[in-house]
């Protein structure tokens, strides 16, 4: 397990320092060139669902996935714990470190953001939708809302080229097509790469 909490450590450390970065220094949509190239950008959003800036259900569909990471970690962890013996392997560990890292990294955003920031995108019943909001935040501890209503911090960009698809074909003929068009964190490739490595390696992993 030693090797498991070193790795889950770093992700998070990388996580939230570029996290706390990017909020407190970023305006919410402003975005710069890395290196000067367009292809990859650095583009502060405010994410307050699922992974690569997708979401459901408003406020409460935020609160209850929210909850439901905390199950999901939970159940991630035990599965670490009850097999890392059984599946004693680097490709096991290191794969299951980074999805767990990510899934943590994710959930302190959604459970601590909104309590430890004093801007940060809110819920507006009355139009049904989330407001934005002018300014960089402070990370001053007053809150802009409360426990399970924070949002989660993105901010790496690739949109690698864009196009617009010919009108002959049918259904998305004249329409914008952008790869990749998903802005995401360290959390996010920290379970990407994870889930990779579990399933390309399966074999090794579960051997």
């Amino acid at each position: 397990m030693k090797k498991v909490g070193i790795i889950v450590l770093i992700v998070l450390l990388i996580d939230q320092i570029s996290k706390f970065y990017i909020k407190t220094n970023f305006h919410l949509n402003e975005g710069i060139y890395v290196f000067g190239w367009e292809w990859f950008q650095l583009k502060f959003v405010e994410n307050p669902g699922m992974a690569y800036g997708a979401e459901f259900g408003g406020l409460t569909g935020k609160m209850l996935l929210s909850v439901l990471r905390i199950f999901l970690i939970a159940g991630i962890g035990w599965y670490i714990w009850k097999n890392i013996k059984i599946h004693n392997n680097n490709y096991f560990k290191v794969g299951m470190a980074f999805v767990f890292a990510g899934a943590i990294g994710n959930l302190v955003d959604s459970l601590f953001y909104g309590m430890i920031f004093d801007t940060g995108l809110t819920w507006n019943s009355e139009r049904g939708g989330w407001d934005g909001y002018s300014g960089i935040s402070e990370a001053n501890f007053q809150g802009y809302s409360g426990f399970l209503k924070g949002c989660v911090v993105d901010m790496f960009y690739f949109p690698l080229f864009e196009f617009t698809w010919p009108d002959w074909i049918p259904g998305i003929g004249g329409k914008h097509f952008e790869f990749f068009s998903y802005i995401f964190n360290v959390a996010d490739s920290a379970i990407t790469v994870g889930g990779a490595i579990i399933l390309i390696f399966r074999n090794k992993v579960f051997r």
